[in-house]
Protein backbone atom coordinates (compact mmCIF):
# COMPACT_ATOMS: atom_id res chain seq x y z
CA UNK A 1 0.00 0.00 0.00
CA UNK A 2 2.93 2.33 0.71
CA UNK A 3 4.10 1.89 -2.86
CA UNK A 4 0.65 2.74 -4.20
CA UNK A 5 0.48 5.92 -2.10
CA UNK A 6 3.97 6.97 -3.22
CA UNK A 7 3.00 6.37 -6.85
CA UNK A 8 -0.14 8.50 -6.44
CA UNK A 9 1.88 11.28 -4.79
CA UNK A 10 4.40 11.27 -7.63
CA UNK A 11 1.55 11.51 -10.14
CA UNK A 12 0.04 14.48 -8.26
CA UNK A 13 3.39 16.23 -7.77
CA UNK A 14 5.65 18.16 -10.11
CA UNK A 15 9.25 17.39 -9.09
CA UNK A 16 10.77 19.18 -12.10
CA UNK A 17 8.86 22.35 -11.21
CA UNK A 18 9.93 21.99 -7.57
CA UNK A 19 13.61 21.62 -8.47
CA UNK A 20 13.32 24.60 -10.82
CA UNK A 21 11.77 26.69 -8.04
CA UNK A 22 14.50 25.72 -5.59
CA UNK A 23 17.36 26.46 -8.01
CA UNK A 24 15.77 29.59 -9.47
CA UNK A 25 14.75 30.77 -5.99
CA UNK A 26 18.30 30.39 -4.68
CA UNK A 27 19.62 32.46 -7.58
CA UNK A 28 16.95 35.11 -6.92
CA UNK A 29 17.85 35.02 -3.22
CA UNK A 30 21.52 35.67 -3.98
CA UNK A 31 20.63 38.67 -6.15
CA UNK A 32 18.06 39.96 -3.62
CA UNK A 33 20.59 39.56 -0.82
CA UNK A 34 23.09 41.75 -2.67
CA UNK A 35 20.34 44.26 -3.47
CA UNK A 36 19.18 44.33 0.15
CA UNK A 37 22.70 45.06 1.36
CA UNK A 38 23.28 47.81 -1.20
CA UNK A 39 20.03 49.74 -0.70
CA UNK A 40 19.26 51.94 2.27
CA UNK A 41 19.73 55.42 3.70
CA UNK A 42 23.20 55.33 2.17
CA UNK A 43 23.19 53.62 -1.23
CA UNK A 44 26.21 51.38 -1.77
CA UNK A 45 27.30 49.93 -5.10
CA UNK A 46 27.17 46.18 -5.70
CA UNK A 47 30.94 46.21 -6.29
CA UNK A 48 31.46 47.61 -2.81
CA UNK A 49 29.15 44.94 -1.42
CA UNK A 50 31.27 42.26 -3.08
CA UNK A 51 34.49 43.75 -1.69
CA UNK A 52 33.02 44.07 1.80
CA UNK A 53 31.93 40.42 1.90
CA UNK A 54 35.05 38.86 0.40
CA UNK A 55 37.72 41.50 1.16
CA UNK A 56 36.51 43.16 4.35
CA UNK A 57 38.43 46.26 5.39
CA UNK A 58 37.42 47.59 8.84
CA UNK A 59 38.91 51.00 7.99
CA UNK A 60 36.34 51.58 5.21
CA UNK A 61 33.09 53.08 6.54
CA UNK A 62 30.89 51.45 3.89
CA UNK A 63 32.39 48.05 4.70
CA UNK A 64 31.51 48.57 8.35
CA UNK A 65 27.91 49.54 7.44
CA UNK A 66 27.58 46.43 5.31
CA UNK A 67 29.12 44.02 7.79
CA UNK A 68 27.69 45.38 11.04
CA UNK A 69 24.21 46.51 9.95
CA UNK A 70 22.99 45.31 6.57
CA UNK A 71 24.41 41.80 6.23
CA UNK A 72 22.98 40.46 9.53
CA UNK A 73 19.68 42.19 8.73
CA UNK A 74 19.43 40.52 5.31
CA UNK A 75 20.43 37.09 6.64
CA UNK A 76 17.87 37.40 9.44
CA UNK A 77 15.17 38.22 6.88
CA UNK A 78 15.99 35.12 4.87
CA UNK A 79 16.01 32.86 7.92
CA UNK A 80 12.76 34.06 9.48
CA UNK A 81 10.99 34.10 6.11
CA UNK A 82 11.90 30.44 5.64
CA UNK A 83 10.96 29.63 9.25
CA UNK A 84 7.51 31.23 9.11
CA UNK A 85 6.73 29.63 5.73
CA UNK A 86 7.81 26.14 6.78
CA UNK A 87 5.95 26.45 10.10
CA UNK A 88 2.80 27.28 8.13
CA UNK A 89 3.35 24.32 5.81
CA UNK A 90 3.71 21.94 8.75
CA UNK A 91 0.56 23.24 10.41
CA UNK A 92 -1.52 23.10 7.24
CA UNK A 93 -0.36 19.59 6.48
CA UNK A 94 -0.86 18.27 10.00
CA UNK A 95 -4.30 19.82 10.59
CA UNK A 96 -5.51 19.64 6.96
CA UNK A 97 -6.53 23.23 7.59
CA UNK A 98 -5.83 25.70 4.75
CA UNK A 99 -6.18 28.61 7.20
CA UNK A 100 -3.50 27.34 9.60
CA UNK A 101 -0.70 29.84 10.22
CA UNK A 102 1.45 30.65 13.27
CA UNK A 103 0.02 34.18 13.32
CA UNK A 104 -3.63 33.17 12.93
CA UNK A 105 -3.49 30.40 15.55
CA UNK A 106 -2.13 32.46 18.44
CA UNK A 107 1.51 31.41 18.27
CA UNK A 108 2.88 34.85 17.37
CA UNK A 109 0.63 36.65 19.85
CA UNK A 110 1.57 34.18 22.60
CA UNK A 111 5.28 34.73 21.99
CA UNK A 112 4.82 38.51 21.96
CA UNK A 113 2.83 38.33 25.23
CA UNK A 114 5.64 36.38 26.87
CA UNK A 115 8.13 38.98 25.69
CA UNK A 116 5.94 41.78 27.11
CA UNK A 117 6.10 40.09 30.51
CA UNK A 118 9.89 39.87 30.19
CA UNK A 119 10.21 43.56 29.31
CA UNK A 120 8.04 44.49 32.29
CA UNK A 121 9.45 42.22 35.00
CA UNK A 122 12.75 40.75 33.79
CA UNK A 123 14.58 43.50 31.92
CA UNK A 124 18.08 42.03 32.22
CA UNK A 125 17.48 38.75 30.42
CA UNK A 126 19.90 37.65 27.71
CA UNK A 127 18.71 37.15 24.13
CA UNK A 128 18.96 33.34 24.34
CA UNK A 129 16.73 33.45 27.41
CA UNK A 130 14.22 35.60 25.51
CA UNK A 131 14.10 32.96 22.77
CA UNK A 132 13.30 30.22 25.29
CA UNK A 133 10.55 32.35 26.82
CA UNK A 134 9.21 33.04 23.30
CA UNK A 135 8.90 29.27 22.82
CA UNK A 136 6.93 29.03 26.05
CA UNK A 137 4.62 31.90 25.05
CA UNK A 138 4.10 30.40 21.59
CA UNK A 139 3.12 27.09 23.16
CA UNK A 140 0.68 28.81 25.52
CA UNK A 141 -0.93 30.70 22.62
CA UNK A 142 -1.36 27.57 20.52
CA UNK A 143 -2.65 25.61 23.52
CA UNK A 144 -5.28 28.25 24.28
CA UNK A 145 -6.50 28.25 20.67
CA UNK A 146 -6.89 24.48 20.49
CA UNK A 147 -8.38 24.43 24.00
CA UNK A 148 -11.05 26.98 23.07
CA UNK A 149 -11.82 25.13 19.83
CA UNK A 150 -12.14 21.76 21.59
CA UNK A 151 -14.82 23.17 23.91
CA UNK A 152 -17.23 23.60 21.01
CA UNK A 153 -19.31 20.73 19.67
CA UNK A 154 -18.57 19.23 16.30
CA UNK A 155 -15.39 18.75 14.31
CA UNK A 156 -12.24 20.83 14.47
CA UNK A 157 -13.13 22.84 11.36
CA UNK A 158 -10.80 25.39 9.72
CA UNK A 159 -13.24 28.25 10.30
CA UNK A 160 -13.56 27.44 14.01
CA UNK A 161 -9.81 27.34 14.40
CA UNK A 162 -9.47 30.69 12.65
CA UNK A 163 -12.15 32.28 14.83
CA UNK A 164 -10.63 30.88 18.02
CA UNK A 165 -7.20 32.04 16.88
CA UNK A 166 -8.48 35.55 16.23
CA UNK A 167 -10.16 35.69 19.65
CA UNK A 168 -7.15 34.36 21.58
CA UNK A 169 -4.73 36.56 19.63
CA UNK A 170 -6.86 39.62 20.37
CA UNK A 171 -6.91 38.74 24.08
CA UNK A 172 -3.14 38.25 24.24
CA UNK A 173 -2.49 41.46 22.31
CA UNK A 174 -4.81 43.37 24.64
CA UNK A 175 -3.02 41.95 27.70
CA UNK A 176 0.34 42.85 26.17
CA UNK A 177 -0.79 46.41 25.52
CA UNK A 178 -2.13 46.68 29.06
CA UNK A 179 1.24 45.58 30.42
CA UNK A 180 2.98 48.05 28.09
CA UNK A 181 0.87 50.95 29.38
CA UNK A 182 1.14 49.98 33.05
CA UNK A 183 4.90 49.48 33.02
CA UNK A 184 5.76 52.10 30.38
CA UNK A 185 7.37 49.68 27.95
CA UNK A 186 5.32 50.69 24.90
CA UNK A 187 8.45 51.88 23.10
CA UNK A 188 10.18 48.53 23.65
CA UNK A 189 7.12 46.57 22.59
CA UNK A 190 6.29 48.65 19.51
CA UNK A 191 9.00 46.86 17.48
CA UNK A 192 7.51 43.45 18.14
CA UNK A 193 4.06 44.48 16.97
CA UNK A 194 5.28 46.28 13.84
CA UNK A 195 7.66 43.49 12.90
CA UNK A 196 10.93 43.94 11.09
CA UNK A 197 14.56 42.92 10.89
CA UNK A 198 16.06 46.39 11.37
CA UNK A 199 18.65 46.42 14.13
CA UNK A 200 19.42 42.70 13.99
CA UNK A 201 22.97 42.04 15.21
CA UNK A 202 25.40 39.18 14.72
CA UNK A 203 24.94 38.19 18.37
CA UNK A 204 21.24 37.64 17.77
CA UNK A 205 21.93 35.67 14.60
CA UNK A 206 24.38 33.40 16.40
CA UNK A 207 21.69 32.42 18.88
CA UNK A 208 18.71 32.36 16.50
CA UNK A 209 20.30 30.58 13.52
CA UNK A 210 20.95 27.13 15.11
CA UNK A 211 17.34 26.90 16.29
CA UNK A 212 15.95 27.77 12.86
CA UNK A 213 18.39 25.49 11.00
CA UNK A 214 17.51 22.56 13.26
CA UNK A 215 13.82 23.34 12.76
CA UNK A 216 14.16 23.44 8.96
CA UNK A 217 16.18 20.21 8.82
CA UNK A 218 13.71 18.50 11.15
CA UNK A 219 10.82 19.68 8.98
CA UNK A 220 12.37 18.17 5.87
CA UNK A 221 13.03 14.95 7.80
CA UNK A 222 9.33 14.55 8.72
CA UNK A 223 8.02 15.82 5.38
CA UNK A 224 6.86 12.38 4.20
CA UNK A 225 4.95 11.87 7.46
CA UNK A 226 3.33 15.29 7.01
CA UNK A 227 2.19 14.18 3.57
CA UNK A 228 0.61 11.07 5.07
CA UNK A 229 -1.20 13.16 7.70
CA UNK A 230 -2.44 15.53 5.00
CA UNK A 231 -4.20 12.55 3.40
CA UNK A 232 -6.12 11.93 6.64
CA UNK A 233 -5.26 10.48 10.04
CA UNK A 234 -6.91 7.16 9.23
CA UNK A 235 -4.82 6.81 6.08
CA UNK A 236 -1.64 7.70 7.99
CA UNK A 237 -2.44 5.15 10.71
CA UNK A 238 -3.20 2.51 8.09
CA UNK A 239 0.21 3.14 6.55
CA UNK A 240 1.91 2.42 9.89
CA UNK A 241 2.50 6.02 10.94
CA UNK A 242 2.62 6.74 14.68
CA UNK A 243 0.39 9.76 14.32
CA UNK A 244 0.53 10.85 17.97
CA UNK A 245 4.32 10.96 18.02
CA UNK A 246 4.50 12.61 14.60
CA UNK A 247 2.07 15.34 15.63
CA UNK A 248 4.09 16.02 18.79
CA UNK A 249 7.27 16.34 16.73
CA UNK A 250 5.56 18.66 14.24
CA UNK A 251 4.20 20.86 17.03
CA UNK A 252 7.66 21.12 18.59
CA UNK A 253 9.16 22.05 15.21
CA UNK A 254 6.52 24.75 14.68
CA UNK A 255 7.17 26.17 18.14
CA UNK A 256 10.93 26.23 17.52
CA UNK A 257 10.58 27.92 14.12
CA UNK A 258 7.91 30.44 15.14
CA UNK A 259 9.32 31.11 18.62
CA UNK A 260 12.84 31.85 17.39
CA UNK A 261 11.53 34.04 14.55
CA UNK A 262 9.11 36.09 16.66
CA UNK A 263 11.77 36.70 19.30
CA UNK A 264 14.03 38.16 16.62
CA UNK A 265 11.75 40.10 14.25
CA UNK A 266 8.38 40.42 15.97
CA UNK A 267 4.95 39.04 15.18
CA UNK A 268 4.96 39.06 11.38
CA UNK A 269 1.90 37.23 10.13
CA UNK A 270 0.61 35.75 6.88
CA UNK A 271 3.93 34.44 5.49
CA UNK A 272 3.00 31.02 6.85
CA UNK A 273 -0.47 31.32 5.33
CA UNK A 274 0.30 32.53 1.81
CA UNK A 275 3.55 30.79 0.90
CA UNK A 276 2.48 27.16 1.55
CA UNK A 277 -0.55 27.65 -0.70
CA UNK A 278 1.65 29.08 -3.45
CA UNK A 279 4.10 26.20 -3.10
CA UNK A 280 1.31 23.60 -3.10
CA UNK A 281 -0.24 25.16 -6.19
CA UNK A 282 3.10 25.06 -8.01
CA UNK A 283 4.53 21.67 -7.00
CA UNK A 284 1.55 19.50 -5.98
CA UNK A 285 0.55 17.73 -2.78
CA UNK A 286 3.81 16.07 -1.72
CA UNK A 287 5.29 17.87 1.31
CA UNK A 288 8.72 16.52 0.45
CA UNK A 289 8.66 19.24 -2.20
CA UNK A 290 6.28 21.72 -0.54
CA UNK A 291 8.48 22.27 2.52
CA UNK A 292 11.78 23.09 0.75
CA UNK A 293 9.98 25.22 -1.83
CA UNK A 294 8.15 27.06 0.96
CA UNK A 295 11.49 27.75 2.66
CA UNK A 296 12.94 29.30 -0.51
CA UNK A 297 9.82 31.30 -1.39
CA UNK A 298 9.34 32.48 2.20
CA UNK A 299 12.92 33.73 2.34
CA UNK A 300 12.47 35.54 -0.94
CA UNK A 301 9.19 37.18 0.13
CA UNK A 302 10.64 38.40 3.43
CA UNK A 303 13.78 39.75 1.77
CA UNK A 304 11.83 41.58 -0.96
CA UNK A 305 9.38 42.97 1.61
CA UNK A 306 12.28 44.32 3.65
CA UNK A 307 13.72 45.98 0.54
CA UNK A 308 10.32 47.52 -0.26
CA UNK A 309 10.00 48.75 3.34
CA UNK A 310 13.11 50.87 2.82
CA UNK A 311 12.16 52.12 -0.65
CA UNK A 312 8.55 53.28 -0.12
CA UNK A 313 9.25 56.33 2.03
CA UNK A 314 13.00 56.92 2.34
CA UNK A 315 14.78 57.64 4.61
CA UNK A 316 12.00 56.30 6.86
CA UNK A 317 11.04 52.64 6.94
CA UNK A 318 7.58 51.14 6.54
CA UNK A 319 6.94 48.19 8.90
CA UNK A 320 7.54 44.92 7.06
CA UNK A 321 4.57 43.31 8.77
CA UNK A 322 2.28 45.95 7.27
CA UNK A 323 3.48 45.27 3.72
CA UNK A 324 3.07 41.51 4.06
CA UNK A 325 -0.39 42.01 5.59
CA UNK A 326 -1.44 43.90 2.45
CA UNK A 327 -0.94 40.61 0.62
CA UNK A 328 -2.00 38.26 3.39
CA UNK A 329 -5.32 39.78 4.45
CA UNK A 330 -7.04 39.58 1.00
CA UNK A 331 -5.61 36.08 0.58
CA UNK A 332 -7.00 35.04 3.97
CA UNK A 333 -10.44 36.43 3.14
CA UNK A 334 -10.41 34.54 -0.16
CA UNK A 335 -9.53 31.27 1.61
CA UNK A 336 -12.12 31.80 4.34
CA UNK A 337 -14.82 32.44 1.75
CA UNK A 338 -13.81 29.36 -0.23
CA UNK A 339 -13.85 27.19 2.91
CA UNK A 340 -17.29 28.51 3.84
CA UNK A 341 -18.65 27.54 0.40
CA UNK A 342 -17.17 24.05 0.72
CA UNK A 343 -18.64 23.54 4.19
CA UNK A 344 -22.12 24.82 3.27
Amino acid sequence: MNTQIDTQLVQKSRPFTAVSIIIGGCVALAFSLALSISLGAADISLGTVWDAIFHFNPDVTQHQIIYELRLPRAIAGMLVGAAFAVAGSLMQGMTRNPLADPGLLGINAGAAFALAICFAFFRNLMFNELILISFLGAGIGAGLVYGVTSLSKGTLSPVRLALAGAAVSSLLVALSEGIAISFQIAQDLAFWYAGGVAGTKWEQLQIMTPWIIVGLIGSIAVSRSVTMLSLGEEVATGLGQRTGLIKLIIILLVLVLAGASVSAVGAIGFIGLVIPHVARYLVGVDYRWIIPCSAVLGSLLMLLADIAARMINPPYETPVGTLIALIGVPFFLYLARRERRELS
